[in-house]
């Protein structure tokens, strides 16, 4: 065992048919997250003024009798020990519990408005992700002037605030020169600038790390012996250089993409797209507590899932961690 490789060793080391040590670890930290997310949760709800029985009937007048029948029925007038441990009940069967304000199951909510945010996101974070390897791929290490304007241009992108940007965009390609929906449009033309809108500060990030990994990466001497070979530079930079420097852009990228649901909030508003974004903003307003729990057991999940998939990608990326 001693003249094996340490990560063949490790691999062997591990008991036939059971889940890899990292698995172990990673679900159980998942459990952990998701616990930590449904109190942080709860807590927060609980310290926010308002009352949330005043959600329920809106606009409407309603008495103090009422108010109080709805708090009854809400287990509101429990004491706070017995609405924890009831809700942490409910999440444990599955139950999401019900809107105060649209008086829907929060399942179903969460469902209908899930698909127009997935599309958002995915079509954000692969706009972010091949705007990053091509720019820093072409960039990393040659072409001084065009480097540095890259990097201001990233600087920008990175800086500026998400709503800005959108109304920028709004103005020029809605407004100006009329090739995209003004807001709420469906399909791909009304899909492209709230995408580019969420993209582009993500794919600055992104694009700063894996030039720096790149042009670390250029200085090994596989890269010099590659080239030695007659390799094409185009070839060496793809096929030897970026598996090298991919390490740090998958790390920024699940942390990133993990992110983006705090983005379509405000994305979804400016471009008036339906969503789980503006179900989020109505229902923080209006203390809709079941709501706002669902989406944050969301975005734990979502986080647990990306991060999980990161794992995933080191070990095809260097097997050695598999012992790991």
């Amino acid at each position: 065992m001693s003249g094996l490789p340490r990560w063949s060793a490790g691999r062997l080391a591990r008991p036939a048919g059971g889940l890899p040590r990292w698995l172990v670890r990673r679900l159980a930290g998942a459990l952990l997250v998701l616990f930590g997310a449904a109190t942080l949760a709860f807590a927060s709800l609980e310290l926010i003024p308002g009352d949330p029985a005043r959600a329920v009937v809106g606009s409407a007048p309603a008495t103090p009798e009422v108010l109080a029948a709805i708090r009854a029925d809400l287990g509101l007038d429990r004491s706070l020990p017995e609405r924890y441990f009831a809700y942490l009940g409910r999440l444990l069967h599955g139950d999401l519990g019900q809107s105060y304000q649209l008086q829907q199951p929060v399942g179903r909510i969460i469902g209908e408005q899930l698909a127009p945010t997935a599309q958002l996101a995915l079509a954000a974070g692969v706009l972010a992700v091949a705007a990053a390897v091509l720019v820093a791929t072409a960039t990393a290490g040659r072409w001084p002037v065009l480097r540095i304007l890259s990097q201001g241009l990233e600087l920008v992108a990175v800086s500026t605030p998400t709503f800005w940007l959108g109304l920028v965009l709004l103005t020029v390609f809605s407004f100006g020169l009329h090739w995209f929906p003004v807001a709420g449009g469906t399909g791909t033309a009304g899909l492209v600038l709230p995408a580019v809108t969420l993209a582009l500060p993500i794919a600055g990030e992104l694009t700063q790390v894996l030039r720096r990994s790149t042009e670390e990466a250029l200085t090994q001497p596989f890269v010099l012996t590659a080239r030695a070979r007659g390799v094409r530079e185009g070839v060496v930079r793809l096929r030897h250089v970026l598996r090298h420097a991919l390490v740090p852009l998958v790390t920024m990228t699940g942390w990133t993409l993990g992110s983006l649901l705090g983005g379509a909030v405000v994305v979804e508003t400016v471009f008036a797209r339906p969503g789980l974004g503006r179900v989020t903003l109505a229902a923080v307003t209006g203390r809709d507590f079941p709501v706002v729990t669902a989406v944050v057991l969301l975005s734990a999940v979502v986080f647990v899932v990306l991060n999980t998939a990161v794992d995933l990608l080191y070990r095809v990326i260097d097997p050695r961690l598999e012992a790991r």
